[in-house]
């Protein structure tokens, strides 16, 4: 059920990655939290399945199903927002892409390295690209990206994943002092490994990384979805008024090891 006083009451807010994982936790949530919400992913058929659910449950949602890594995919998506709630006022760019090959640097394949960078930095670079006009011509805004305990320690995850983790954390700083004095946020989320479709997909294929996802945590587990979404929320709500250009942990304590 939407909540008319919740944390993002009245707002419109664009997230990619939304047909699973965190990206379709922190829909729920958001949506539970009273915002209009604008779902964007590859696939369509999820998408529509969660913007029902959202509706069923007296929430606002639409999708615009697209590939953040195509410059045109999100700025449909951004339009999409504007069209069906009549502003962008937050988004939460969550969409990324890890490859399964655990394999050394220098035997992975080039296309991983291309798709790796393709979802994870220029993904990025396009949402703010398109998001930022919006959010100027408005007079502010909140953005919340999706990066990785691997900005920050070498995790033992494929080099390209770590150096482009390293790049969205770069480009949230650097766009953070930006766009500062025109009242928009812009923060990262330095997230721990939490228990998604994509990392079941990497354990399956590596059974032994089970072990040590979790041996790196000071909590000894995964994070659900739902505990990021939850930190995405309030980076995105007026409530972190006074928080732009940081990086936030939610990791387990991974980082602090």
């Amino acid at each position: 059920m939407t909540d008319t006083n919740g944390m993002l009451a009245g707002k419109a807010v664009m997230i990619t990655g939304a047909s699973s994982g965190i990206g379709a936790a922190a829909a729920r949530l958001f949506a539970a939290e009273g915002a209009a919400v604008l779902l964007m992913a590859r696939r369509a058929d999820a998408l529509e399945q969660l913007a029902r659910e959202i509706a069923d449950s007296g929430g606002r949602a639409a999708i615009s199903a697209g590939d953040v890594s195509v410059a045109e995919d999100v700025q449909r998506a951004v339009d999409a927002t504007r069209e069906h709630f009549g502003a962008l006022d937050a988004a939460f760019n969550n969409a990324g892409f890890v490859g399964e090959d655990m394999s050394p640097m220098h035997e992975l394949d080039q296309a991983l390295f291309d798709r790796t960078m393709d979802v994870n930095v220029r993904g990025t670079w396009n949402c703010l690209r398109s998001q930022i006009p919006v959010m100027l011509e408005a007079g502010g805004g909140a953005v919340v990206n999706t990066s990785s305990t691997a900005a920050m320690v070498a995790t033992g995850a494929p080099v390209p994943y770590v150096a482009a983790k390293h790049a969205v954390l770069g480009m949230t700083r650097a766009a953070a002092a930006e766009y500062a004095a025109h009242n928009i946020r812009i923060n990262t989320l330095v997230v721990g490994t939490t228990r998604t479709d994509m990392i079941n997909n990497v354990v399956e294929a590596r059974p032994e990384l089970e072990e040590f996802f979790v041996s790196r945590q000071m909590q000894k587990r995964m994070a659900d979805p739902v505990e990021i979404a939850q930190a995405a929320l309030w980076l995105c709500s007026d409530r972190a008024s006074f928080t732009t250009g940081t990086a936030l942990a939610v990791d387990g304590g991974l980082t602090s090891n």
